[in-house]
């Protein structure tokens, strides 16, 4: 694919008493370029996130205290001094991780991408880099490069793999962090800006280099005061310089509006918003965006974390996302022992099942055409309507505001049986079986000609 380099913003930062210009080349791509760029996450719909690090050794606890905070977030809600965390390296020894049990996990699920924790904010780092020896392969007993086995493993299976990686670090000296008892609001670092030339960019570049095509670099942590536009500017350009087709989320530019995700103001750069712990109310027309979510109340592992939701509650969290024209990023947290909890196991089994049957309503699809739907909600292609049947009519009638000629209704689970339709002032109307085929959601495809007509 052809890029064209048409904007350059240069600055001038002054780093350890010398003056350096840094300049970003942002892409920019015609209209076709970006959407062929953008084709296979648009398509996925379903992703695996996936936090794991350093802070599932204490699992939620520090010193006989519980840290009521996320997991992955312990070193700064409990005040842990960098050398007491950095300990924890010599602790984290997960032999039972197993690349393609995790990459199997995910298939069956339906996912059809994983974005994993190359480095959280803690600055640990979880794959082999050349700039740091604060890393799994380095600085702990287990000796191995888990990012490395994982892109084999997702190659093999058919997954698209990409990285999280963080910008904020709270052990590296140049960040912002070092020091500080809070490191989330620590202040001004006068040499943050060569921890962004000279840690933070080539390992980026590491990770852009030595695993493969990567599908997405997910960026977080950009809400530190040091973090400029400028910096995002530039670092979306560092990514597309090395991999051309990486999709970058908007979290590397300084526009994002808290846990809505989506840009407000200046300093957006980025190709989709980030809603984090929640699903937008109406969606977003003609932009592109993904909620991420976590199966219970943290990212990293806690032992004590068992407010996990259902199976159900997750299957019409994705039907929402996909229904209202994003992405659903599902995250797991693996123990300090390399396994994936068994509850998100057991729910992520039980999502895949209801994927065999009525993924087609999920994978490449676009947005409702209605506003609302009694019975639930509805996701679409060219041609076709997949009505998201939550709640079975009981009598067996299913109305369907829309005035176009179907040519065909069927369920996804009984393809091979027609259901009768009819043609009403209010719309179609299409006989039901008594009993819904899914107590989660029952699809009912339509066949229509034309695009959908709602009567409003």
């Amino acid at each position: 694919m052809r890029l064209f380099w048409l904007l350059t913003v240069s600055f001038v930062m002054m780093i350890g008493g010398q003056v350096m210009s840094l300049a970003a080349e942002i892409p920019t791509e015609t209209p076709e370029q970006h959407n062929a760029r953008m084709k296979w996450w648009r398509e996925a719909r379903f992703g695996m996130f996936i936090h794991w690090g350093l802070y599932a050794v204490p699992a939620g606890h520090w010193n006989g205290k519980a840290d009521r905070g996320a997991g992955e977030w312990i070193m700064n809600d409990m005040h842990i001094p960098v050398q007491d965390y950095e300990k924890l390296a010599k602790q984290f020894n997960p032999t039972k991780f197993d690349a393609k049990q995790w990459v199997q996990i995910a298939k069956n699920a339906g996912m059809k991408y994983i974005v994993i924790t190359s480095k959280h904010h803690d600055g640990f780092d979880m794959y082999d880099s050349k700039v740091s020896d604060y890393t799994i392969v380095k600085a702990t007993p287990f000796h191995r490069d888990p990012m490395k086995e994982l892109a084999e493993a997702c190659k093999e299976a058919g997954i698209t793999f990409c990285f999280y990686h963080s910008i904020m670090d709270w052990h590296h000296p140049d960040a912002q962090s070092i020091g500080y008892p809070n490191y989330n609001n620590a202040p001004h670092n006068p040499n943050f800006q060569r921890y962004v030339e000279n840690y933070l960019k080539p390992q980026v570049k590491e990770l852009l280099t030595n695993y493969g095509p990567i599908g997405i670099m997910w960026f977080d942590g950009e809400w530190i005061k040091d973090w400029t536009p400028q910096n995002g500017e530039d670092m979306y350009a560092w990514c597309r310089s090395i991999q051309p087709n990486v999709i970058v989320n908007n979290r590397v530019g300084k526009a994002r509006a808290g846990m809505n995700g989506m840009n407000k103001g200046n300093g957006a750069v980025g190709d989709y918003g980030t809603p984090e712990q929640e699903i937008p109310a109406t969606g977003f027309p003609g932009v592109d965006w993904e909620s991420c979510m976590t199966m219970n109340d943290t990212w990293g592992y806690k032992t004590d974390d068992h407010h996990w939701k259902s199976a159900p509650t997750i299957l019409h969290m994705l039907i929402d996302c996909a229904s209202k024209g994003g992405n659903f990023l599902l995250n797991v947290g693996p123990t300090a022992e390399g396994l994936i909890p068994g509850a998100s196991v057991e729910r992520l089994a039980e999502v895949g099942k209801w994927m065999q049957t009525n993924g087609e309503s999920i994978y490449d699809t676009q947005a409702s055409p209605f506003a609302k739907l009694p019975f639930g909600q509805c996701t679409q292609k060219p041609g076709k309507l997949y009505l998201q049947v939550f709640h079975w009519p009981a009598a067996e009638k299913l109305v369907v505001p829309i005035g176009n000629n179907v040519t065909k209704a069927y369920l996804l689970a009984d393809r091979d049986k027609p259901l009768e339709t009819s043609h009403e002032n209010r719309g179609v109307v299409v006989s039901v079986p008594t009993t819904a085929p899914d107590a989660v959601s029952s699809v009912v495809v339509l066949e229509i000609e034309g695009k959908p007509q709602v009567i409003q």
